[in-house]
């Protein structure tokens, strides 16, 4: 496997992950045959078996490539005080990878934007990125995505005398019933913020 040699194999993994970074996707074996030069499928396959060998990539059920990890640790220096103010300390503490942390299950899981102030109370705001992974149960109390009559929303799974509803974190708007259909299809597990 010439093609995938060490110090070869490193340039191409890079090329693939520069890909990742500045068009939010991952490359398909077309693009990947032009990033690295190769003229056959199967350097693009044996070059894929190596990263998810090393877990750069995941391939999943459907043979779709997925990210794995792409992002280098960041330092977890400490802990802030968010109440009173504490003397300042910075100790390392660990190397946190964000991928590990916010998607410990890769192929159930998916990121949406958050289109609207429904759930504003709940520290979710338009524009917000919603983690959502898609389990076998859901609990009451837990804020999820769910298609009611038809339509995709995002809120609080509340019960009341044996029936679910959906409520909002906002007092402008009220709980919504189904009248016609009603199924979870992810729960939310983390938000993500930029600044």
């Amino acid at each position: 496997m010439s093609e995938t040699s060490n110090g070869v194999y490193e340039t191409y993994k890079t090329a693939v992950v520069s890909f990742y970074k500045k068009h939010r996707r991952m490359p398909g074996y077309k693009e990947i045959m032009q990033l690295t030069g190769f003229r056959s499928k199967n350097a693009v396959f044996k070059l894929i078996a190596k990263m998810v060998q090393d877990g750069v990539v995941v391939k999943d059920k459907s043979g779709r490539i997925t990210p794995g990890r792409l992002a280098a640790g960041v330092r977890l220096l400490g802990v802030v005080e968010a109440g009173f103010p504490s003397a300042a300390e910075e100790e390392l503490l660990d190397v946190m990878d964000f991928d590990e942390y916010l998607v410990p299950n890769k192929e159930s899981t998916y990121i949406l934007k958050v289109k609207g102030d429904s759930m504003i109370d709940a520290g979710i705001h338009p524009g917000d990125m919603v983690i959502v992974e898609r389990k076998a149960t859901y609990k009451p109390g837990q804020i999820v995505v769910a298609m009611i009559d038809g339509e995709y929303t995002m809120k609080y799974l509340r019960k009341k005398d044996g029936e679910h509803f959906l409520e909002p974190a906002n007092a402008k708007y009220k709980p919504i019933y189904p009248r016609e259909s009603f199924r979870i299809e992810a729960v939310v597990t983390a938000v993500v913020r930029k600044y």
